[in-house]
């Protein structure tokens, strides 16, 4: 069973983050992420980004399930009073 802290960590492999917050029981996370590399993207290429990236561990189902709740830029971030 994972913990919050190691799908932060996979998470971090795939993109360079300033914030990530991961909540979840083991098998259902739930996860907000700040990342420059979502410069440029739109909502839907910024989840498939992460999910790509971590497509090996959910195929595997060492990842069960992960839910990207938020995914912004440091200036969306920023702008919305969360620096």
């Amino acid at each position: 069973m994972l913990h919050p802290e190691q799908v932060k960590e996979m998470i971090q492999s795939v993109a360079p983050c300033e914030f990530i917050e991961v909540e979840g029981d083991g098998h259902h996370f739930f996860a907000r992420i700040v990342s420059p590399a979502f410069e440029g993207l739109n909502r839907l290429a910024r989840h498939r980004l992460i999910k790509d990236g971590l497509a090996e561990k959910l195929a595997s189902n060492e990842l069960h399930a992960l839910s990207i709740s938020m995914a912004a830029t440091p200036a969306e971030w920023e702008k919305a009073g969360k620096a």
